[in-house]
């Protein structure tokens, strides 16, 4: 199963000529994910090599304007480009409790109708995720019902027991959100996938007379069989050691986590997304505006283990690498402060459009 990342936005505050705002996408068999959709994202995916027909979920880390600003626009654009495909599958959209509101209200106002359903559903922060006098406790305000085309979503809330949400739990892949501190409230989000089934041990098998056929089957689903001469197999006399998933974790803006279940969730992370609006020289600004630096990122990264970290929500003033030009900001010097915590260990600087391949697994 393939699976990559790719950055359509790395840049904070708004959209620039040589950032996009907010917007990061893991395509995961042909569905795209979008996390954030920034003001213009829609524009990124024309020029990048992702589809945005394909979208079936959106994740909206906190309700800033860079982060969120760009989704009715995109929602509108993917309807018109639906309108020869009728086929075309709902998208679930999760993101703060406020979200289901600002969507109806805009589908509203500019009279939009989209050819597609969508469902929200809203995760209700806790007070401790911002500054006390910036805690609003939001509800739905309009009473007139949604949209045609919304069907109504979950109103989730923390678990008590795992302090975290859980967004998705099926065959394949377990997504939950976690809690942020930020100005407003902010979350990051967990994509994990489930272990794989082991190899089947098909000389074993052939050694104890079992041809291939269902029974093959049987075992691999976990089901236990009893040959005809009496013999029992169990599914753990035969398998392999399972496969374990992929793990990635994206953190929207924050100056740091609320509660411990942040560490357990991205703990050995095979890709942590982790913004450094600031360089560490100007961490006060930073923490004020509820941001983090590389070495704050990095010492997020280090204490969960995680196998690669990404930097990205960078300020406008950090132009990409490849456009610096006399008297701009080095963005190279965040990555070396991110390296420096990490001990030499490679941190990756986000770029617009940048893919990154997440290779499966091997067997241990």
């Amino acid at each position: 199963m393939s699976m990559d990342i790719t950055f359509l936005g790395t840049g904070s505050a708004y959209p620039s000529p040589t950032r996009g705002a907010s917007a990061t996408v893991i395509r995961n068999e042909g569905e795209c994910w979008l996390f954030d959709c920034g003001e213009g994202t829609q524009t990124q995916f024309m020029k990048s090599h992702l589809k945005a027909g394909r979208i079936t979920k959106i994740f909206i880390t906190h309700l800033h304007g860079d982060h969120f600003f760009g989704l009715p626009g995109l929602l509108c654009t993917v309807s018109l480009q639906s309108s020869s495909c009728p086929s075309k599958q709902h998208v679930d959209i999760y993101g703060p409790v406020g979200l289901r509101d600002f969507i109806w209200r805009t589908m509203e106002l500019s009279h939009s109708e989209l050819l597609f359903s969508y469902v929200v559903h809203e995760l209700v922060p806790t007070p401790d995720q911002c500054p006390p006098e910036e805690f609003k406790e939001l509800t739905r305000l309009n009473g007139d019902g949604g949209s045609s085309k919304e069907v109504q979503g979950r109103t989730i809330y923390l678990d008590p027991v795992e302090n975290c949400y859980t967004l998705v739990n099926d065959e394949q892949l377990v997504m939950k959100a976690f809690r942020l501190f930020h100005r407003i409230p902010s979350f990051g989000f967990l994509v994990e996938e489930k272990q794989r089934t082991g190899k089947l041990n098909v000389q074993k098998l052939k050694d104890l007379g079992v041809q291939p056929g269902p029974v093959y089957g049987k075992l691999k689903n976990g089901i236990t069989v009893v040959l005809e001469s009496g013999i029992t197999i169990s599914p753990s006399d035969v398998l392999e050691d399972p496969i374990p998933g992929r793990k990635i974790c994206i953190l929207g803006d924050c100056s740091g986590v609320v509660g411990d279940e942040a560490v357990k969730l991205c703990f050995e992370a095979d890709l942590l997304v982790h913004e450094a609006t600031l360089d560490d020289s100007q961490v006060d600004k930073a923490i004020e505006h509820g941001h983090s630096t590389p070495r704050m990122a990095a010492e997020f990264a280090k204490l969960c283990k995680v196998k690669n970290l990404v930097l990205t929500h960078f300020s406008q003033r950090y132009k990409p690498a490849a456009l610096v030009g006399e008297g701009d900001t080095d963005v190279t010097e965040l990555k070396r402060q991110a390296e420096a915590v990490l001990a030499g260990q490679e941190v990756t600087l986000a770029e617009d459009f940048m893919t990154i391949d997440i290779p499966m697994k091997k067997q241990k």
